[in-house]
């Protein structure tokens, strides 16, 4: 059966345009397009019969066939605004039996806005999503329209990691009452997860696995099932972080950042009961999307996390037991690099939101 999605998934991805090519330290590689037209995309989610979602930050979930472009139907309202709207799309790995999808996005509140997760079912043609409901969103509080996270990854257990920002109050990154600032974790139906590691402490967000973050926008797991999330620092101290249980990532208290103005950030660069990055950029490149690859089509890429740079146009290649920048690939296709995930086939797929544009990398 996996056998015959990759086969389909091949397929259905040939009506791309031509290719073109980038250099790599592995030489060229092939560039497809494989839709244009996008208006502020933000995540790709890959169908077991070779079609894919495209979210766009407005609020239109486009379904992606054969070089078509339809929006779907039935997707829940969104708060549009700043960094806000419709965010991420995850597929999960029963999407053949419920065809179920996970979005997140920025919904309004009383006061404000706030990050939320919505399911719904896909229907067989990909027009519309129906049974749509709203399994979590954040405590009410923030406003503007800053730093909402956010991306949806499914553990291995079938729980989901969320990841939100501090909605630009950085001390609240630091408050456990709120959602800010943290990477929640929850059942699929929005229930708490009896070992979370603050469930059933008074004053603390049930919901809460970790905290102390600015704006992690970019998620994923390695092959041993563990957490690693890209997030935004501000004046330099972007960083990868290892996601530990329980653990504090020290915003706004520890950064290897200045504030814009250049002013220091809080107390330095560490300080003890709080978690060092395993790697962090100076200056900034604004990560967004992180993937961990396989190795299936290039194997000496295996365990390599690739992060998209919103500031900087390229694709971040990151490598070793101490996690080290090895390759920067760039090339027109590269502006404003927002999503980039792993297809079955093993082929790597990213969002230009500079070219409007989702592309397939292969050999």
């Amino acid at each position: 059966m996996r056998l015959f999605q990759v086969i389909l998934f091949c397929c259905f991805c040939g009506a791309a345009a031509a290719a073109e090519s980038l250099d790599t330290s592995l030489g060229p590689v092939q560039i497809d397009k494989v839709a244009d037209g996008l208006d502020t995309p933000w995540a790709i989610g890959l169908l077991p019969d070779g079609s894919f979602l495209v979210t766009e930050r407005s609020g239109n979930l486009i379904h992606v066939k054969d070089g078509r472009k339809n929006r779907v139907a039935g997707v829940p309202k969104v708060y549009a605004r700043g960094q806000g709207g419709l965010l991420d799309v995850t597929i999960p790995l029963d999407f053949a039996s419920t065809r179920e999808v996970f979005l997140t996005l920025a919904k309004r509140q009383r006061g404000g806005a706030g990050t939320a997760v919505a399911i719904g079912r896909l229907s067989e043609n990909g027009t519309r999503l129906t049974d749509l409901r709203t399994i979590f969103e954040t405590a009410p509080g923030g406003s503007g329209g800053r730093h909402f996270g956010s991306r949806v990854v499914e553990a291995p257990d079938g729980t989901l990691f969320v990841t939100v920002g501090e909605r630009g109050d950085r001390p609240s990154a630091q408050d456990r009452s709120n959602h800010n600032g943290s990477i929640v974790r929850i059942n699929r139906d929005g229930s708490v997860p009896a070992d979370n590691p603050f469930a059933g402490q008074a004053g603390v967000r049930p919901e809460i696995w970790s905290f102390g973050h600015r704006n992690p926008q970019g998620a994923a797991l390695d092959r041993n099932g563990q957490l690693w999330v890209s997030e935004h620092g501000a004046k330099g101290g972007d960083e990868v972080n290892r996601i530990r249980k329980g653990a504090n990532y020290g915003w706004p208290v520890i950064s290897y950042g200045v504030h814009y103005s250049g002013a220091r950030i809080g107390e330095g660069t560490s300080k003890p009961g709080m978690e060092q990055p395993e790697f962090y950029w100076d200056p900034s490149i604004a990560p967004s999307g992180l993937m961990i690859y396989s190795g299936k089509l290039w194997p000496k890429w295996k365990g390599n996390f690739f992060v998209g740079s919103l500031k900087f146009d390229y694709i971040s290649r990151l490598t070793g037991t101490q996690l080290q920048e090895a390759e920067q690939i760039k090339g027109p296709e590269t502006k404003r690099v927002r999503d980039i995930v792993e297809a079955p086939d093993g082929s790597i797929w990213f969002i230009s939101v500079g070219q409007g544009a989702v592309y397939r990398m292969r050999p």
